[in-house]
């Protein structure tokens, strides 16, 4: 088995992945209140942009541009689609978004096809960083943590410092009132939906060389995503960060392990069958962002940072 330090950054490196991904959505719901289904397909498309520009431009005009021209086609999302159906309530934005990611899956096959693509990790980037206990810790894990904290200082700077958060904050919740000081509210909301959409596309551009491109990615992590913003607190920056933290630290240490459940069921004194007993944790790994979520649904509905019906 690799050793204890190793799991715990390959964890904390796949759980600020999904907090770059899911902090996209968190965004979006909490100063517009949407919760976007097409927060995955978004993210999808920015990996498949990403390996098109590297192409031209190489990795860093990527990891630039990806996430400009993503971010550009949420703003149109938001203006000319979004914008019209709002009025409308919710359910009309669910159906829309959830429309939404099915068109721009069939948009990335037709343009990229079915088949598979490797993105190739960077070369100044490709190697080990350090190795510890005879298990090496990528250079590649290490700068995506590193974008991934930076992208959280900035999130915080950008909304709770800067006169741009403010006008932002206030907008969702006194609109009239920001309009009346001469700001364009709708503008507002549309560069709120651009910046999300944006971060997706970023974890898009930086989770390709990792993970295989494929017009399955979408549905594979998008599922991921929303237990992450549910497990966190719905509209909560900081739970999204410490659900992130925990799934991805639980998920990598179950991978990792070869401890199976007729093991666990002898030291605890209850012997299974030969079929469950024969099951590894690393089996069970997919399934551990969904038994947290029932968890959390049945004990704390609001999640981590949200507020219980009890809760003063």
């Amino acid at each position: 088995m690799q050793s204890f330090a190793i799991n715990l950054l390959n964890g904390v490196s796949y759980g600020l992945l999904l907090f770059m991904l899911s902090a996209g959505l968190t965004l979006i719901f909490s100063m517009l209140g949407v919760l976007n289904f097409a927060h995955a397909s978004f993210y999808m498309l920015g990996a498949y942009v990403g390996f098109a520009l590297t192409a031209h431009l190489g990795f860093w005009g990527a990891l630039v541009g990806a996430p400009l021209v993503v971010g550009l086609i949420g703003a149109a999302f938001e203006r000319w689609l979004l914008r019209r159906v709002r009025p409308h309530g919710h359910l009309a934005e669910l159906l829309l978004t959830f429309g939404a990611a099915y068109l721009i899956g069939e948009a990335v096959k037709l343009v990229w096809g079915l088949q598979a693509i490797a993105a190739p990790v960077p070369a100044a980037l490709d190697g080990a960083l350090f190795t510890f206990d005879g298990a090496a810790f990528p250079r590649y894990r290490a700068f995506m943590m590193v974008v991934s904290l930076a992208m959280l200082a900035v999130l915080y700077a950008v909304l709770r410092v800067s006169k741009t958060g403010l006008i932002v904050r206030a907008a969702l919740t006194h609109p009239g009132a920001v309009e009346a000081l001469g700001h364009n509210v709708p503008r507002v909301f549309t560069c709120v939906f651009a910046a999300g959409t944006a971060l997706a596309a970023l974890a898009g551009v930086i989770g390709a060389p990792l993970f295989v491109v494929e017009p399955a990615m979408a549905e594979s992590v998008g599922s991921i995503v929303f237990v992450v913003v549910v497990i966190g607190g719905l509209g909560s920056l900081g739970g999204a960060l410490a659900a992130s933290l925990l799934i991805g630290c639980i998920q990598t240490f179950a991978v990792a392990s070869d401890v199976s459940l007729g093991g666990i069921a002898a030291a605890l004194g209850q012997p299974l069958s030969t079929a469950w007993g024969g099951l590894t944790l690393a089996q069970l790994a997919p399934l551990v962002p969904y038994v947290l979520l029932i968890a959390m649904l049945a004990l704390r509905p609001g999640g981590l940072f949200g507020l219980r019906d009890d809760d003063v």
